[in-house]
């Protein structure tokens, strides 16, 4: 049994809040620059790249890529074999939320109270996501998540009778309402199967895969594919100007579901999809 103090995990989510919002991940990057230079449309190639240049930028001068730092979500992959001492974990992280969000000179936007929305002035509560896995490490994964996007994502309870049709349609009608909104070119994270919160958690969890891979299982690879040349071809274009860069990826998880049910999350986020992680 391995034990590690709550103090380590608060100094690492404190550092993986600033770092994921002043950083783009590579793939995403990369992926911008690919379409950059495939896209074909003037006003749209020239906003690609103002955005790779906003990415360079907060990189090279340590600021925020976004002015919309997010409401911190943190993903927690606790080893079995681990004890934490010190504080509760979800008070550790908490804590790093308060002092990176604070320290890093981002922007506070989480209120107290959904209704009367008062702001909590430090950005806590994170939203937290647990998951028990075998070994004696943790893996934490800091997702700063802007609202821009977040407000244009689904949820439906799609019958079993509506089959792979009806769950394409879905997708694409979500990311075609939303249009120009969540800040395009979107990564479209979705999730099908499970229950009602678990398609939406499998959406969002979709979102820290890297975009330049796919589904380990053949039938989803080829989904992602195609709906992705589907959602490309809507001519939203990057910040709604038009052109072929919608969407730079879509990435999809699975759950079994019940006989009775087919539901489907569709989570988007724009094209600064940020994440950052750290293994203790």
């Amino acid at each position: 049994m391995r034990e590690v103090n709550s103090k380590v995990i608060t100094e690492t989510v404190k550092k993986l809040c600033i770092e994921a919002n002043y950083y783009l991940p590579k793939d995403v990057k990369s992926e911008l620059e690919k379409f950059y230079k495939d896209e074909k449309w003037d006003i749209a190639n020239d906003i690609l790249d103002k955005i790779i240049k906003n990415v360079d930028i907060a990189e090279s001068e340590k600021m925020p890529i976004c002015q919309d730092t997010g409401m911190a979500c943190v993903f927690v992959e606790l080893g079995q074999d681990v004890h934490v001492t010190g504080d509760l974990i979800e008070d550790a992280v908490n804590e790093g939320v308060k002092q990176g969000y604070t320290e890093g000179f981002l922007r506070k936007s989480v209120v107290k109270d959904p209704i009367d929305r008062v702001n909590t002035g430090d950005n806590t509560p994170a939203v937290i996501y647990y998951d028990i896995v075998k070994g004696e490490n943790i893996k934490i994964t800091v997702v700063p998540k802007g609202f821009g996007s977040e407000n244009m994502s689904k949820i439906k309870m799609l019958k079993p009778s509506d089959g792979i049709e009806g769950v394409k349609k879905f997708i694409i009608d979500t990311v075609e309402e939303a249009g120009p909104n969540p800040c395009p070119p979107m990564v479209v994270g979705v999730g099908i199967g499970g229950t009602f919160d678990r398609a939406a958690f499998l959406a969002k969890k979709a979102l820290l895969r890297p975009i330049d891979t796919y589904n380990t299982e053949k039938k989803y690879e080829e989904l992602e594919k195609e709906l992705l040349e589907k959602i490309n071809k809507l001519g939203i274009g990057p910040q709604g100007f038009g052109g072929r860069t919608t969407a730079l990826g879509i990435n999809i998880e699975t759950y079994p579901t019940h006989i009775a049910g087919l539901p489907v999350a569709v989570n988007i986020s724009c094209h600064v999809t940020r994440h950052k992680s750290e293994i203790i």
